[in-house]
Formats: structure tokens, sequence, C-alpha cells
């Protein structure tokens, strides 16, 4: 295949399976393969998805993400948990795209449904290890996590993460 397309049918399709799944998001992934040098994907996510806070220690594991649907909110953080920087993504916002450094410690949420992103990292895909997340954030799946997503929507810069 030469041409990769992906309609308004298709983003809609996307943002019905985060929708409905349980953690809440879900990724069409445009490159080929996982270990293809630069990843590409659409990321569906819904309000009350937990992305754990973390980073990538490689220097060369940067993170570039554009809105296109919905609105989401970046936060930075310092290793402590402290609030560095806040970022919200809308399409018709003051920010639309955004990218971060690797070795940043930081997290994504869903300001509303049916937010959708482009994302571009180079590859190949790596899990994150126990070492990538942040140690004074709950792990996904926890009661903590359901608290600290909610306090994410309200953090401000200089506030500290309530773990």
């Amino acid at each position: 295949m030469t041409i990769i397309t992906v309609s308004s049918a298709d983003l809609a399709a996307l943002v019905v399976e985060a929708q409905n799944a349980p953690r809440k998001r879900m990724n069409l992934n445009l490159h080929p393969t996982l270990t293809d040098p630069v990843q590409r994907l659409l990321n569906a996510f819904e309000p009350g998805t937990y992305v754990r806070p973390h980073q990538h220690n490689d220097p060369g594991k940067w993170e570039f993400f554009a809105i296109l649907h919905g609105r989401a909110l970046v936060l930075t953080f310092d290793a402590a948990g402290i609030v560095q920087e806040r970022h919200e993504l809308a399409p018709a916002g003051a920010v639309q795209v955004i990218e971060i450094a690797a070795g940043t410690w930081h997290t994504l949420a869903a300001l509303e449904s049916g937010t959708l992103l482009l994302e571009v990292k180079p590859g190949p895909y790596t899990p994150a290890g126990p070492q990538d997340f942040a140690p004074w954030a709950p792990a996904e799946g926890t009661p903590g996590a359901v608290t600290l997503e909610h306090w994410f929507r309200a953090a401000r810069v200089a506030d500290r993460a309530p773990y």
C-alpha cells in the first residue's frame, strides 16, 4: 500500500470504540509495525481515562501531539509531582500542537468526550517499564488512579499531586 487514508467515518468509529472500551481510550496505528522508526497513531480519549504520569528516558524519545477534535490537557511535572506546565489543546484553541521532550514527566487527560489526537514519536515501540512511571502516581486500575485523573483536570501550575 502506498497511501494510507483515514476517513471521517473511521475517526467516528475510533471515538465510539474509545467510548465503549474499559480504559476509555483506543488508538489506530498508522505505522505498519511496532518496529517502525516513526510511530504514527490516532488516539481517541474519553474523560475518565487514566494516563499514568510517565517519562521516556531514552534521549531520542520525544512525543508529538496534534489535537483533531475535542479538548485535551497536557501536564508536565517535576520529580516530586509538582505541576510545571499546563497546556490545554483544542482545534480552535491557543494550543493545537505540543511536543514533549524526552525525560519529561507528563500525562494527558481528555477534557471532553470525543477527544482525538494525532501522536507521532520515534520508534521502535517499547513498552513502559516500572522505571518509566512516576513513583508518586498510583498504578492504573487502582482507586487512587481515579482520584488522580480527576485531579489532573483541575490542577494548576505549582500544585502538587495528591499522592
